[in-house]
């Protein structure tokens, strides 16, 4: 390929030379491009439009896995919430600090960026495929491309109107500087979300035959969480009726996914590594092989793609680095008892983002201990000391010996922050590549974006808000029962507060969901309420002194929005 390379180049300047010896300098500095690429011709083939699409699932692989450590990722995932925080080590990363956090904040305006850009390319994908000169296999083959699209916008303006709340809707190709964008309410957003959904939900396969196309129980599971969103701000907007409405279809595009009889919880052993003596169906869920629905898991709805050999060949970014970023530092917060990083004491974890103390011990307090998801080999509690001088050689290192093991209670602080249980879900005890030459940083396995347990927990919220409150009570047991729970809920326990379904999610859902999505489309002063009680480091309630329930407009693109004022979200202005 390199001779050829030479080759083409040495003949193309040959030309140009014995071209420029019959032109005058001025013509010869003239350019003539021979192909000027426009929105127009820039696609010639319905398989090009197809890698626009397959671009797009790159991109939210990228942005789900964060291959490459972007700050404000981890805060898309969670950082700064009631569930994750950050070590010590990075305590000037956090996003806790209300005395740092502002509508300036890179954090905002990276993440209201993505989701247009992902909406950018939806658009040119959306536009390109009604081209005429576009030929098509078949109506089968443009409408699940359109429908892929028309998706990920869909999705992009859904986690726009749970973060920022009403913002610009586009839905055409902008070819020249615009400045006069003007908010839609976020009942609107939602709405454009929905009609969207609706558009395209019979478009979509039922199932493929490969792992990480959307199919239709994705839009489905979107339906049902656009109208549980859009059903909270109507109730905030005082339209009951409409609310109550909306909690319905949010029941019934649930009920479809759940019902359907292509998706149930998987309750038995299964996959890559079912017949061996450790493990459960829980930790099952997270193995190598396991994840895809097309691997005999029925919970999987939507999973993202990793490839080994695709990283080894060409694709590093086909990784998830799980161990690295959410791992613990035993090494440092305990250097008297574990050290190393073997998986015996954690991995090579640096902790980007740690579980608060919620997340870790107080969802399982009590008598919410007794569950498959606290269990050893799923939410590894249990390390044995590996250095010679420490009194736990060869032993369990307790945990109040870890957390409380100086006379300084900040080194304790500190230590707590460093060391924490680890998930099945960050880490394994088989991690591919080490014979290449991989240092058990990251898993090569696939991970969901949509898993069953999510829709369950969707529908149980949504029954709360229509007062089916012993309904939601049955669909958490469909969990807890899968779970092996001790105990499980009655319609006493779902408090108004949704403390209930908010535990719930976190048992369930941790390292799955973006909590932050969760908390603020849930309105009222839960997320606030929520970080100044479990954020592990004290300057949240210090420094989170206002209410809000929305992320801030990015005062960049209020600024840049010359033409027409953008109003900035309640909490927020003159911060």
């Amino acid at each position: 390929m390199k001779r050829i390379y030479q080759y083409g180049f040495g003949a193309i300047m040959g030309l140009a030379l014995s071209v420029a010896g019959c032109k005058s300098d001025k013509e010869f500095l003239t350019e003539v491009p021979p192909t000027f690429y426009t929105i127009d011709n820039a696609f010639s083939t319905s398989a090009q439009i197809d890698q626009a699409v397959v671009g797009i699932y790159s991109q939210l692989r990228d942005l789900w896995a964060n291959p490459t450590e972007q700050g404000w990722i981890f805060v898309l995932r969670g950082n700064g919430t009631d569930m994750f925080d950050v070590a010590s080590i990075r305590r000037g990363a956090s996003f806790n600090n209300y005395g740092n956090i502002n509508p300036d904040h890179t954090t905002f305006y990276d993440v209201y960026h993505v989701w247009y850009e992902i909406i950018a390319k939806a658009n040119l994908a959306i536009y390109s495929a009604e081209l005429a000169h576009i030929a098509w296999t078949s109506p089968e083959e443009k409408a699940y491309t359109l429908a892929q699209a028309r998706f990920f916008r869909a999705f992009a303006y859904l986690n726009l109107g749970e973060l920022f709340g009403g913002v610009p809707i586009v839905t055409e190709i902008t070819t020249a500087p615009k400045y006069d964008f003007s908010r839609t309410t976020r009942v609107e957003t939602y709405q454009f979300a929905i009609d969207e959904l609706l558009a395209i939900e019979n478009d979509l396969p039922q199932t493929t035959s490969v792992g990480g196309r959307l199919v239709r129980g994705a839009a489905q599971h979107m339906l049902s969480r656009a109208y549980l969103a859009q059903g909270i701000q109507l109730a905030a907007d005082g339209d009951a009726s409409a609310a109550q409405a909306a909690f319905n279809q949010s029941v019934a595009n649930a009920d479809k996914v759940i019902n359907g009889g292509t998706y149930s919880l998987m309750k038995s052993r299964f996959g890559s590594r079912k017949d061996e003596e450790q493990g459960n169906v829980y930790w099952d869920l997270f193995q190598e092989n396991n994840v895809n629905y097309q691997d005999g898991n029925t919970e999987c709805i939507w999973a993202l793609q990793i490839d080994y050999a695709a990283y080894r060949a060409e694709d590093g970014r086909s990784k998830l680095p799980y161990s690295r970023t959410y791992g613990p530092v035993f090494r440092d917060g305990a250097p008297a008892h574990l050290i190393g990083t073997n998986e015996d004491v954690g991995g090579r974890g640096i902790a980007q983002m740690i579980p608060t103390l919620y997340t870790r011990d107080e969802i399982y307090a009590d008598k919410w201990g007794d569950d498959m998801r606290n269990s050893d080999i799923v939410f590894r509690r249990v390390f044995i000391g590996n250095v010679p001088s420490s009194p736990y050689y060869g032993q369990p290192v307790p945990w109040e010996v870890i957390y409380n093991g100086s006379n300084d209670a900040n080194t304790n602080k500190a230590n707590q922050s460093l060391c924490y249980p680890v998930s099945c879900k960050i880490a394994t005890d088989r991690y591919t590549g080490v014979a290449d030459g991989e240092n058990k940083s990251n898993l090569f396995r696939d991970d969901y974006f949509i898993r069953l347990p999510e829709t369950i927990l969707l529908r149980a919220e949504a029954k709360q808000r229509l007062g089916d409150k012993a309904g939601a009570a049955t669909d958490i047991n469909l969990l807890r029962e899968r779970a092996q729970c001790g105990y499980k809920v009655t319609a006493a326990d779902v408090d108004d507060q949704f403390n209930l379904i908010l535990d719930e999610r976190a048992r369930e859902l941790v390292y799955e969901e973006s909590r932050w999505n969760t908390l603020l489309r849930m309105g009222g002063t839960i997320a606030v309420d929520r970080i100044r009680e479990y954020a592990f480091w004290p300057e949240a309630a210090a420094t989170l002194t206002f209410d809000y329930n929305l992320w801030p407009i990015p005062n960049t693109v209020i600024d840049t929005n010359k033409d027409v004022p953008l109003a900035q979200n309640e909490g927020w202005q003159n911060r």
